[in-house]
């Protein structure tokens, strides 16, 4: 759900929604953010002593659906897009081209973490804050912001001259998952305080979501396809699952992804959240159409991935796990696809919040959802060991 402020005791009618007003225009350029624990101080990097590392060079590794029709600038759009390099020296900063809305990234280079915003405009370029040690480095840049605030083009790296970079080692992957779904997917207000805001995408961590801690416990690559306030047939987004969920940019008018590329053992789905908010909200009934529209979902999603084992997922906030509604709904939706498909299973959440789940609320359903994916037949081999 997008930007609830619900209470446990209080009618779905009184729960906030998205906020109306459009995202504030950002001045070009960027700048380094401190990271949450640490104060750190900007560092420059003296031009005439760097060599540019290009965003097309073959030693970057790039995961996440990205859009690299312009090898020299791909464009990191969806939430968990990952990119990794291995350099060497004392030097580095982080290149953009153009980024439109809100991106926030999280530079991990070895053990350090920083977050670092790059602001709209264009050829914006980010020095890493800390002393490097002349050694070998290794670098991951993580989008923890989603793809509906802002994408941004990644166009390299700065290193000292004469230095080298080399690819990374190859993850010792053991799955592949696949995370639909909405806000409580994405991780949206994880890191607030006692309110959820939407001002900044700062404090919206997909890094510290449930999917994210999911797909860590069992060493699997993974893809966030999530957009906050998205429903399945009505939401507080202009988009709903059904358009977006195998297109390149979250917007239903979007090249479709070439999901070919790339195919997951397990998909996650989660919806129903905005579609009983909305409804609620505006003082219409739940939607008839829910459970047909559920169903196409999936049923699009199992075309694409053949192979795929799929999870069908209710709850997290307030409507998934209260709303009679939508359980009647979801319910008839699950039972006439796991009628069809042996390869579908579900599980509903018994963690929920009142706002959007922080990140403790993230650890709980994580932790839910990986001990029951632990005692599920289809879990007990990795298909990539």
């Amino acid at each position: 759900m997008l930007c609830p402020v619900a209470h446990r005791a209080a009618s779905a009618n009184t729960r906030a929604g998205w906020p109306r007003r459009s995202l504030t225009a950002l001045l070009c350029g960027a700048v380094l953010v401190a990271s949450a624990c640490t104060s750190r101080v900007s560092r420059t990097i003296d031009a005439s002593g760097t060599a540019a590392v290009s965003a097309s060079d073959a030693r970057f590794r790039y995961e996440g659906r990205i859009d690299r029709a312009e090898p020299a600038s791909p464009a990191l759009i969806w939430q968990a897009s990952r990119v990794s390099i291995d350099f060497e020296g004392t030097q580095l900063a982080v290149s953009f081209g153009k980024a439109s809305g809100q991106n926030f990234f999280d530079l991990h280079v070895d053990d350090d973490v920083q977050v670092i915003e790059v602001k709209e405009g264009a050829n914006a370029t980010i020095a890493y804050a800390s002393p490097l040690s002349a050694g070998r480095h290794h670098l991951e840049l993580f989008k923890r912001s989603e793809a509906n605030a802002g994408v941004a083009r990644f166009a390299g790296i700065e290193i000292g001259k004469g230095k080298q970079v080399w690819a990374s080692a190859a993850p010792s992957y053991a799955w592949r998952f696949e995370f639909f779904g909405d806000s409580i997917t994405v991780g949206a207000c994880n890191e607030d305080g006692e309110a959820d805001q939407w001002e900044t995408r700062r404090t919206h961590n997909n890094a510290n979501s449930w999917a994210t801690f999911t797909a860590q416990a069992f060493q699997a690559d993974w893809r966030n396809i999530a957009v906050s306030g998205m429903g399945i047939t009505m939401g507080y987004v202009p988009v709903l699952a059904g358009e977006v969920w195998d297109r390149m940019y979250p917007s239903a008018t979007s090249e479709k992804a070439d999901l070919t590329a790339w195919q997951p053992d397990v998909v996650f789905v989660n919806f129903g959240e905005n579609d009983t908010s909305f409804s609620h909200r505006n003082g219409m009934p739940f939607p008839p159409s829910f459970t047909d529209g559920y169903v196409s979902l999936v049923q699009g999603i199992r075309r694409a991935y053949p192979q795929a084992k799929i999870v069908l997922l209710r709850g997290g906030m307030g409507g998934g796990a209260e709303d009679l509604n939508l359980r009647a709904a979801w319910e008839a939706a699950v039972t006439k696809l796991e009628a069809g498909d042996p390869a579908i299973s579900h599980y509903v959440f018994k963690h929920w919040s009142a706002l959007h789940p922080r990140v403790a609320d993230d650890h709980a359903m994580a932790d839910e959802l990986v001990a029951w994916l632990r005692g599920q037949i289809f879990m007990m081999k990795s298909p990539r060991s």
